[in-house]
């Protein structure tokens, strides 16, 4: 989350592949080893659209896009056929990780509009491969339509990467307020805050299971004195270095934290199967160069570890619809120009 998919992108070479807009029909879409997936369909045509996530009813997707000559990222929801886009954020600030709750009668996000109506500045990039975790986000709620936007959460620092128990009662996220990057969990109405993780390092971009038993996180934990040194320097100016990160998964309350991939590559957006016993997620493991990013699924003891697509470029933020039976994900593939990220939906196959 937090606007990494735009970040991700500056290291990608993208090939553009010059398709025509027609190619919102399956033809070639898929690639002969991609056989989980069939259908698939391309939502979005040009620009940065990333992290989409269903509603509860499987019927609409909501997601982050930087379009319409805007500077950063705004929030907007349309049908799973790609019909009836609308932007439902304010307009104002960057704005991040949104999510239905499962009623649909409320939507979530993060922004940073109350900083300053601008887009924060980009990291400094003379640092290295850094991201930025603007202090000035914090969790809102709304309406579907936008309107109603009270703010969830006020405490000073970074507040983002939240999502939504399927009983729609608890969400979970990351925040910086106790001065690392944990995560958290809270009631619905923002109340009964708890931290989860305490270990030195960023924890974060946390999922719960359909179950809501279990928490998938993607993590980096420093482990020598110079990377915990260089880790703490960087978080000192809101900034993170996610050159390696792993996967976890720990139980609702906290308990019983396990590792589950150990692939010393950058590995994130994890989201469970409805077995509860699968991770779906995104990792540049078979790149030599780090520049790749592909689909991959792992059981949660860290075996059967499988790749699902082969897309020369970027794919990530994968979710599952409801009933399992879709996958919806961004993508660089069929990018018309370089640079572009779409959304695209397709039928699961096991």
């Amino acid at each position: 989350m937090k606007r990494l998919f735009s970040i991700i992108l500056l290291l990608l070479p993208l090939a553009a592949l010059n398709s025509e807009r027609a190619s919102l029909q399956t033809n070639n879409l898929a690639l002969p080893q991609e056989k989980h997936l069939r259908n698939i369909r391309q939502l979005t045509f040009g620009g940065e659209n990333a992290e989409a996530y269903f509603s509860g009813d499987g019927k609409k997707l909501i997601f982050q896009s930087t379009r319409d000559g805007r500077a950063c990222d705004q929030i907007y929801t349309m049908n799973i056929d790609g019909s009836d886009v609308r932007m439902i954020s304010t307009g104002d600030g960057r704005t991040t990780c949104s999510y239905f709750f499962p009623n649909g009668k409320r939507i979530l996000y993060s922004s940073t509009h109350l900083g300053a109506k601008q887009c924060p500045p980009r990291p400094d990039f003379s640092k290295g491969y850094v991201w930025a975790v603007y202090e000035t986000f914090d969790l809102f709620t709304a309406k579907p339509d936008g309107s109603d936007l009270r703010q969830l959460t006020t405490t000073p620092g970074y507040d983002a990467e939240t999502t939504i128990t399927r009983d729609g009662k608890y969400l979970v996220f990351t925040s910086k307020r106790d001065g690392d990057l944990d995560i958290y969990t809270m009631d619905a109405n923002g109340k009964k805050v708890k931290r989860l993780t305490s270990e030195l390092g960023y924890d974060g971009g946390p999922f719960w299971s359909y179950d809501g038993k279990q928490i998938v996180y993607r993590a980096y934990h420093p482990q020598t004195e110079k990377e915990k040194s260089d880790y703490v320097d960087l978080l000192k100016q809101n900034l993170i270095r996610p050159t390696v990160l792993d996967l976890w998964v720990m139980n609702a309350d906290g308990s019983n934290k396990r590792q589950v991939t150990h692939l010393n590559k950058a590995s994130f957006a994890p989201y469970f199967f409805p077995d509860g016993q699968r991770i779906i997620f995104s990792s540049n493991y078979a790149d030599p160069k780090g520049r790749d990013f592909d689909l991959y699924m792992i059981k949660t003891d860290g075996t059967g570890m499988e790749r699902l697509t082969y897309n020369e470029t970027f794919d990530g933020f994968p979710m599952f619809s409801p009933d399992g039976k879709k996958l919806v994900f961004a993508s660089n593939r069929n990018a018309k120009t370089r640079g572009d990220t779409n959304i695209f939906i397709a039928d699961w196959v096991e």
